[in-house]
């Protein structure tokens, strides 16, 4: 029996940053402070600032440490390095538990946590895809190919594990009904994460936090502020809050506006301080899964515009009225009547009591716990 003997759990993702990292540092916190050896495997690059940090944090934390290795977005034969190196650490670790997070994380997880054999046996694999491959069009080529990989790599997987019912609707459109295990476990926050934040002084109009790719929709944020210039309010002021891919091109887009007044952009930061920079978070993306960055606006208390994108909408239990299209004119809309109403957008948000029934980092990880028990359970009595 499995169930109350310390499991050893080896985590593995590409990229430590954004909120992939964030469910892996809950998830690797918590188990540590029940009484499991927990490990991670990595990119050896994240993003500077705040991303890094946690990670650095995290190798003090947990008993099986943060190990860095190389592991490229794309797929080419680099790979192979990577494979054999993430092998070779996942054998000297010995999981019970190796659980892949991400479209590549997945890759390795499922493929070397099939070639490990520990003392007790074949470690149970997990998958999270965290969006990732899901988010592809299923006519591309690039969709084809990621999803015959991942119809591929079920006969690697003992379970499933998806954070949005949204996720896994996706998934059995685009790939299909899993011959594996699945489910669905939500994303969840923290007590400390539901106390109310407090302004900064002489704070901005409208703060944007997260990834500065396009999917994420700053581009949509700049241009609503420039259209609302344009329409007379010359004062009005933001701040995009993050790094990435294009944070050169957002940069040129603010400049060729003129924004320069009224638009800043700053370093990564933990989100509570960002949400303290602004009146009204916005987040305009244009696709996700189950984004931890606005489950942490609203738990602080912020207005929020955000968009009726993957499984944001069962974070507002599918109120999708309060939500808007990741559109230009949907966007200045919303951002105009916040605006002139601020308390009128305070009063459709989601109450603090039912983010925590329903986004408990305890919760969490109590059910993540649960499912990797049986599946080591089912796979030790086969």
């Amino acid at each position: 029996m499995v169930e109350g003997h310390t499991l050893r759990i080896v985590h593995v993702l590409r990229a430590p940053m954004g909120g992939v990292l964030r469910h892996v540092r809950d998830l690797s916190m918590l188990h540590t402070a029940m009484g499991h050896d927990v490990g991670i495997i990595c990119d050896v690059e994240g993003t500077p600032g705040y991303n890094e940090a946690l990670i650095s944090n995290l190798d003090k934390e947990i008993k099986l440490g943060v190990t860095r290795s190389p592991m490229s977005r794309s797929i080419g034969p680099s790979d192979i390095y990577s494979a054999s190196k993430i092998l070779s650490v996942l054998k000297k670790l010995e999981p019970d538990v190796v659980h892949g997070h991400g479209a590549k994380g997945g890759v390795y997880a499922r493929a070397c946590g099939t070639l490990t054999t520990t003392p007790r046996g074949k470690p149970a694999r997990f998958y999270s895809p965290h969006g990732g491959s899901l988010h592809f069009d299923p006519d591309s080529r690039n969709g084809k190919l990621y999803f015959k990989v991942e119809r591929m790599l079920e006969g690697m997987t003992d379970r499933l594990n998806f954070v949005a019912q949204y996720e896994q609707s996706a998934y059995h459109e685009k790939v299909g009904k899993p011959a594996c295990e699945s489910g669905i476990i939500y994303n969840g926050l923290t007590s400390e994460e539901f106390e109310p934040i407090k302004l900064v002084e002489n704070p901005v109009d409208f703060v944007f936090v997260g990834e500065l790719r396009m999917l994420k929709g700053p581009d949509l944020f700049i241009r609503a502020v420039s259209r609302l210039k344009a329409e007379g309010a010359e004062d009005i002021s933001a701040v995009l809050v993050g790094a990435g891919p294009d944070r050169d091109e957002l940069h040129d887009m603010i400049k060729e506006r003129d924004l320069q007044t009224n638009v800043t952009i700053r370093p990564p930061m933990p989100a509570r301080a960002a949400f303290q920079l602004g009146r009204c978070v916005v987040i305009p993306s244009r696709a996700e899964a189950m984004p931890y960055i606005v489950l942490e606006s609203l738990a602080a208390g912020c207005p929020l515009i955000t968009t009726n994108v993957g499984g944001i909408p069962e974070i507002f239990d599918n109120a999708s009225d309060v939500l808007i299209e990741p559109d230009i004119d949907a966007l200045t809309a919303r951002m105009r009547r916040a605006l002139e109403d601020l308390p009128h957008l305070i009063d459709r948000m989601p109450s603090h009591e039912a983010l925590k029934r329903r986004f408990s980092a305890e919760s969490m990880a109590d059910a993540m716990l649960d499912a990797y028990q049986t599946s080591l359970v089912g796979r030790r009595n086969a």
